[in-house]
């Protein structure tokens, strides 16, 4: 006959264990090389997972799953506690003090007999709890960090190094937690199966819970409810838990998508070369002069004319050979020797006659052809 086994975690327990276990270990994994960034091992780490980008979201989804884990042990213990009216073993009471003295004095060898343990002992208790404060710290640090401008609007600035520092320090002591707590009372002190197989025998159930085994044998540990009863109780509960389930989850969408984090808000720069040499600056292209009118071209007298004579002969002429050159008419009038300027007739006018040969206010030859093609033209006034 083989030995009795009682079942001691159902399935689900189990699953959330597995699915605990996992997220707690890829959170250590990612979030210790960033407490210690500047530590070799913690850069070869962050390397090795593909830079600090990839780390911090693999970091970030194992922290997501975390919370919805959290979300359905919440719900799945509410239907245990009020559906099928299992007691709340878990909650720490006087008498867990009382074991925990009694299990101090029994290591010391103060005492012969260690404490007896109901469906939890005070050690496994205590690890509860501590899993539960340390979600609560690192989901409230967590938000702190991953939307720091809502905490900046919310909250002085220095929280959210402080949140940092609360952040990385509850990692270390969870990790040092289960290392040399968790790990050495489940595994290295005598090696228990229940979380993976589910059951326990009966010799390992006398070693560990000989309480829960008493009422296990008085049939007080699990009442039996009437199916009648339970589906009455999940009619009330479904619909609770289902609210409480969807405010959870909205929660945890907005934990996740509550804003971009200033790391993204930045513009990110432009990869440019590291030497640009400067080209000189380009100059505007001259737009071309528009070309003047045929009326433009010849020369006047209150154009060019004018201004040219006064200025080469007016300060002579005016005493000499009575010519006078302030005006058009004047000029055209000649003066003692006669007409200076015949119209339509360069080569016989008097003053192109003497300024063809070596004169005081001698014309350039550019002067003089202007003057003659003036001439040419009929010397106009205008």
């Amino acid at each position: 006959m083989s030995a009795p086994v009682y079942q001691r975690f159902s399935l689900d327990q189990r699953a959330e264990h597995a699915l605990t276990l996992v997220t707690f270990v890829v959170l250590a994994v990612t979030g210790l090389p960033q407490k210690y960034v500047a530590a070799n091992w913690a850069d070869t780490m962050i390397r090795l997972m593909g830079g600090i980008e990839t780390t911090r979201l693999i970091h970030h989804f194992a922290a997501v799953l975390l919370m919805l884990e959290v979300v359905y042990h919440l719900v799945s213990m509410g239907y245990r506690l009020f559906v099928r009216r299992v007691r709340f073993t878990m909650l720490p009471g006087l008498s867990d003090a009382s074991d925990a003295v009694s299990a101090f004095l029994y290591n010391l060898g103060l005492r012969k007999v260690p404490p007896q343990g109901g469906r939890y002992t005070f050690v496994e208790k205590a690890e509860y709890w501590a899993f539960i404060w340390g979600a609560v710290v690192m989901v409230i640090t967590g938000f702190m960090m991953w939307n720091p401008i809502a905490t900046a609007h919310l909250l002085p600035g220095q929280f959210i190094p402080a949140a940092k520092a609360a952040h990385g320090g509850e990692a270390v002591l969870a990790v040092l937690a289960i290392i040399l707590w968790h790990l050495y009372h489940v595994h290295l002190r005598e090696f228990n199966k229940s979380m993976f197989t589910g059951t326990m025998s009966e010799h390992e159930m006398i070693a560990e819970h000989p309480l829960e085994l008493a009422d296990i044998k008085a049939g007080m540990a699990r009442p039996v409810v009437p199916p009648l009863e339970i589906k009455k109780r999940r009619q009330a509960y479904f619909p609770v838990a289902g609210v409480l389930a969807a405010v959870l989850l909205v929660g945890v969408y907005r934990f996740v998508t509550f804003e971009k984090t200033a790391i993204d808000t930045v513009q990110r720069v432009n990869s440019v070369p590291a030497y640009a040499p400067l080209t000189p600056t380009p100059l505007p292209t001259p737009r071309p002069s528009p070309t003047p009118s045929q009326a433009q071209l010849l020369p006047v007298w209150d154009g060019n004319i004018g201004l040219l004579l006064g200025q080469k002969c007016a300060d002579c002429h005016g005493v000499i050979a009575g010519l006078d050159f302030s005006s058009y008419a004047q000029v055209m009038k000649g003066g003692t020797n006669g007409p200076v300027i015949l119209p339509g007739n360069p080569d016989g006018s008097l003053i192109v006659e003497k300024q063809s040969k070596k004169h005081p206010g001698q014309l350039s030859d550019a002067e003089l052809s202007v003057l003659k093609a003036w001439i040419a033209a009929g010397a106009p006034e205008k």
